[in-house]
């Protein structure tokens, strides 16, 4: 099969992301010596300047690692709700929705605590090492991404007329970053030379100066500056002025966290997703309703691709329904959902044309309750403000509205090293759109409550100290126990489903040199479904919605339009921006491909 690129081999290491100032930055650190964990932290940093409408270190991220010889483990950067923040009191100030800007949006920054947190305890570089290439970049400049200009072009008025903090950053000397020259955030550049200066300055070894660091952040002139922000009212989609209910305390309890990873076994793979706070869950459910008998030979039939956006239907109702962070009686029903029973009734309503309706299940009987809002969309129902359609959803670049409202904003990174060490990580919120950015520290808080609801008693009711369920979902698969692919992709609600079609096209279609052929699953046409309540503001969906890649074989379009499919084709390479790094079992050779889809992401190794 033709591919844009070759699949990366090598034994010494592999980086792939978004970016490639962030894949280069980290192997760079993996050149100098440090291990996989350190070279994600790098590359991490790096993305929050040089994809700034994508992630920010006020955003949050879910990271799967496999350290040699150990468990996979999920270290869980997503923050929750601060204290003040309650559906009740959201609901008194005129609301139906969290906005999709401003500060009410923000939960508790998880993000940052995260990745220093990984770099404690897995990695072996100092803080300063790792930051450098963040700070060298946004202090000296980068080629700004022709995306970059377009997202800062898009909200030009609102930054000229309300966030007017954001515009001293993203619109020096009046105009927006433009491709082919050096843009600078220096502002950025001072808060991590500041945060670096105090963490030495409390003295003690390596660990001991990230904790100080960790502190700063918690406790310090970060916290300070970042509630300051939240209670200044800034302009958000509602049309209103509001300000936010995040608080030193809020700041000062947070810390990032270890949990055990959801699983899924499928023909001979284990599939590992953060669990159902996320919606990596959904990609678990996707393969337990696949047919128990699938072959390579069904792989790009017309009814495969069919059988898959059906079950694609399937799973995400039941995210709907389902998922959150919920607790106690509420508990989300995980167990039952993957469940082989459950799963093969459920199959069985994958029917030979296309469903146009939104069908949660029963697990082990449980009635499922969904909001109001995504009752009246699946109803055929619009809400006021206009939709944003899956055709203007692009390649994963955040779709963007005058008044800063996105979708499918997100980086992602996966990185392996020559001990085994693999890492997958989706980074993604603080966008430059999100909210006013802080003076004093160069970025702006995030905006992730906006995909809670604000109906009562559902798993994912916006609620004091509980995690919004996030689009955010890495993959980590192992074969026979041992980890051996690690990969992402952003794209808001589309992450799980173009995630689901690169793993099936690397099972099931021929290796390549005795590998994994990542680059030519990666390259492969791929699609979404738009079935479902949305998770940005304002929360739409098309009912039988399908986007496909017009590279698909024709008689795969005819096939799933003649099944009742409402098409719509995307651009040639609309759909999806995979990374992925891997490891061979046998041979311990390393692999990377990357997406060549917006012309950055890129994978590098030796």
């Amino acid at each position: 099969m033709f591919t844009t690129r070759p699949t990366l081999q090598g034994t010494f290491g592999m980086a792939a992301s978004t970016h490639w100032l962030a894949s280069q930055s980290a192997m760079a650190v993996l050149e100098d010596g440090g291990n996989a964990y350190d070279a994600a932290v790098a590359a991490a940093f790096v993305l929050h300047v040089v994809e700034p409408h994508l992630n920010g270190p006020a955003g949050e991220v879910p990271i799967l690692i496999a350290p040699a010889g150990g468990p996979v483990r999920v270290l869980c950067g997503q923050g929750p709700a601060p204290a003040g923040a309650s559906a009740a009191g959201y609901r008194a100030l005129g609301l139906d929705l969290v906005p999709g800007t401003g500060p009410l949006a923000a939960a508790v920054p998880g993000a940052f605590d995260a990745w220093l947190l990984l770099l404690r305890d897995h990695g072996t570089k100092p803080l300063a090492e790792v930051l450098r290439y963040a700070i060298g970049y946004a202090e000296h400049g980068h080629p700004p991404v022709e995306r970059l200009t377009a997202t800062v072009e898009r909200v030009r008025a609102l930054f000229e007329s309300e966030w007017t903090t954001s515009a001293e950053v993203y619109l020096p000397g009046g105009r927006a970053p433009a491709p082919g020259t050096r843009f600078t955030n220096r502002p950025l550049a001072a808060t991590w030379r500041r945060l670096l200066a105090e963490a030495d300055a409390a003295g003690g070894d390596r660990e001991a100066r990230i904790d100080a660091a960790r502190r700063v952040w918690r406790t310090g002139f970060i916290a300070e500056a970042l509630v300051a922000s939240a209670a200044r009212p800034a302009l958000d989609t509602s049309g209103e002025r509001h300000a936010g209910p995040l608080t030193g305390d809020d700041l000062a309890g947070y810390e990032a966290s270890y949990e055990e990873p959801a699983r899924h076994d499928w023909q001979g793979w284990t599939v590992c997703k953060p669990g159902p706070w996320s919606q990596g869950p959904a990609l678990l459910q996707q393969l337990a309703l696949l047919p128990p008998d699938l072959t390579p030979a069904d792989y790009g039939t017309p009814d495969y691709v069919h059988t898959l956006i059906e079950g694609s239907k399937l799973a995400f109702a039941d995210r709907e329904a389902w998922y959150g962070d919920a607790h106690g009686p509420g508990t989300v029903p995980l167990a039952d959902l993957l469940d082989a029973d459950y799963n093969t009734a459920r199959r069985a309503l994958i029917a030979p044309t296309a469903s146009y309706e939104l069908r949660p299940g029963r697990p082990a009987g449980r009635i499922p309750q969904l909001a109001a809002h995504a009752r009246a969309v699946a109803r055929g129902g619009r809400p006021a403000v206009g939709p944003l359609t899956s055709a203007a959803a692009g390649v994963g670049e955040p779709t963007v509205a005058a008044d800063g409202g996105t979708r499918g904003d997100t980086c992602h990174l996966a990185v392996v090293d020559r001990w085994g060490n693999m890492i997958s990580a989706t980074p993604s919120g603080g966008w430059l759109q999100s909210s006013p950015v802080v003076p004093e520290l160069g970025f702006p808080l995030g905006t992730r409550l906006q995909m809670t609801w604000l109906d009562p008693d559902l798993p994912n009711t916006l609620t004091p100290g509980r995690r919004p369920r996030t689009t955010l979902s890495p993959s980590l698969a192992l074969r026979d126990g041992e980890p051996v692919l690690a990969f992402g992709t952003p794209g808001g609600d589309q992450q799980d489903q173009w995630q689901l079609h690169f793993f099936l096209a690397a099972a099931l279609r021929p290796t390549v040199r005795g590998a994994l052929d990542l680059q030519g699953a990666i390259d492969a046409p791929n699609w979404h479904q738009d079935g479902f309540p949305g998770s940005f503001f304002p929360r739409t969906m098309e009912p039988g919605g399908v986007t496909v890649e017009e590279r698909f074989d024709p008689a795969v379009i005819d096939g799933l339009r003649r099944r009742g499919h409402r098409l719509t084709l995307g651009g040639p390479w609309s759909e999806g921006r995979l990374s992925a790094v891997a490891r061979d079992q046998a041979s311990g050779l390393l692999s990377a491909a990357a997406n060549p889809r917006g012309a950055q992401g890129y994978a590098v190794g030796r």
